[in-house]
Order: structure tokens, then C-alpha cells, then sequence
């Protein structure tokens, strides 16, 4: 039997300008951005932005994909230098000097977006890490430069997923195999060699399936058809 009423360690939460965080930000791409402009010319259509390398001057290359043809609207935006037609509804662009690249208040707080990302109807779905305190300067720059930006989360990639307690029902449980299929354990015979009640185990398996199924939210999307 395993006593989870037994203290495993203590967790000292320290507030810390230096701590990484994963910070998802909508931000509305100026006029005259090739992907803000074509991607607003089609509402409906969403551009997954698959590779991006800014050069000097606004200039780079930039490889693309979309659910439709829209090898014309690429190719008639004074921003597009060349498009490259890769099959599939998959392009390579040439961006043109001042057709936009990263917008100007990631270039002056010096943040990389990942890589994929979206734009659609005008505007770019960037997930950025960085400490935090660059995420609060890209903010500030953002609103001193009247730029629409929707901050859709923000969390520490450094914080813990579980606590301790949890951590050892998972890990028994993992190793019982309560998620399995077939299920190798029953939740009261779980919950014995715990030493907790049936509905209190119930509770503490909730939370942790809700942890995890949220922080992996977006990878499950992003993977799925």
C-alpha cells in the first residue's frame, strides 16, 4: 500500500523575469504584407505558413500551403518577387524588398515564432518562446505601434506539469495498467493499493487526464486531420 498522505518534497514557487515561457499571440500583419494581404483577398482560406527565412530589407523566402489554388493571388502581390508552384496546393515565395517579412516589433525585441504557423483573413497565429519579459516588451511595442494583437495563452515551459502527489498515481497507475486497453486494473483495486478511497482517486485521475489532454491540446490539432 502506498501512503500519498507521506510529504514527497515541497515546491517553492519563485516569480522569476528569466523564466521561459511559451507565449500564443494573434497578431494582426499590416497593409501591404504579402500574406495579410492575400490571406485577407480570401476570408475563407486559411495560408499554414510551413517555412519562413527573413533576409535584410523585408526580403526572404517563404514556403506555404493552402486547401485551394492560389498560385494568382501569390503571384500578383507587388510583395511576391517569384512563386514557386510545388504541387498539392504547396508554394515557394520570393518575397519582394518591403513585402513583409517579421513584422517590426519582432525584429526590435529579437523573438522567432515557431515554425509552422498560420495567417488567415490578416491574421498570422504566432506560438513564441521567450523569457518573460521579452513576451511583456513585444506586448508593449505592439500597443505603442497601434498594432491588433489578441493574446490567446501564455504559460511557463519550465513549470511542472503534476505535482508530486499526482506524479505517483500516474506513474502507478501507468505501471498497473489502468490505461490500458483492455484495462489491466479496476479503479477500486487501483484505488486499494493506493490507500484512498474510490472517489477520491476518481477526483485525482480527472485532474491529472485533464492536465495532460490540455497541455497536449494543440499538438493533437496540429497532427490531426
Amino acid at each position: 500500500m502506498f501512503n500519498l498522505d507521506k510529504q514527497v518534497g515541497t515546491t517553492a514557487l519563485i516569480h522569476c523575469d528569466n523564466m521561459t515561457q511559451q507565449l500564443r499571440i494573434e497578431v494582426r500583419l499590416p497593409e501591404g504584407h504579402w500574406s495579410g494581404d492575400v490571406s485577407r483577398s480570401l476570408p475563407g482560406e486559411v495560408f499554414r505558413i510551413e517555412e519562413t527565412m527573413p533576409l535584410g530589407k523585408g526580403r526572404g523566402t517563404a514556403r506555404l500551403s493552402s486547401s485551394s489554388d492560389i498560385l494568382s493571388e501569390l503571384s500578383s502581390h507587388n510583395g511576391v518577387d517569384e512563386v514557386r508552384d510545388l504541387g498539392n496546393f504547396r508554394y515557394e515565395v520570393d518575397i519582394a524588398p518591403g513585402g513583409g517579412g517579421y513584422i517590426r516589433p519582432i525584429r526590435e525585441v529579437g523573438v522567432i515564432p515557431k515554425s509552422p504557423f498560420t495567417v488567415r483573413d490578416g491574421w498570422v497565429d504566432w506560438t513564441i518562446e521567450c523569457s518573460a519579459e521579452k513576451g511583456r516588451s513585444l506586448v508593449n511595442r505592439l500597443r505603442e505601434q497601434k498594432i491588433p494583437y489578441r493574446i490567446i495563452s501564455t504559460r511557463s515551459t519550465k513549470s511542472r506539469m503534476l505535482t508530486a502527489r499526482q506524479r505517483i498515481v500516474y506513474d502507478i497507475a501507468m505501471i498497473e495498467g489502468y490505461w490500458d486497453t483492455p484495462r489491466r486494473i479496476t479503479l477500486t483495486s487501483l484505488a486499494k493499493l493506493l490507500g484512498v478511497s474510490k472517489s477520491t482517486l476518481s477526483v485525482q485521475l480527472h485532474k491529472i487526464e485533464s492536465v495532460i489532454i490540455n497541455s497536449f491540446s494543440e499538438y493533437v490539432r496540429r497532427n490531426s486531420p
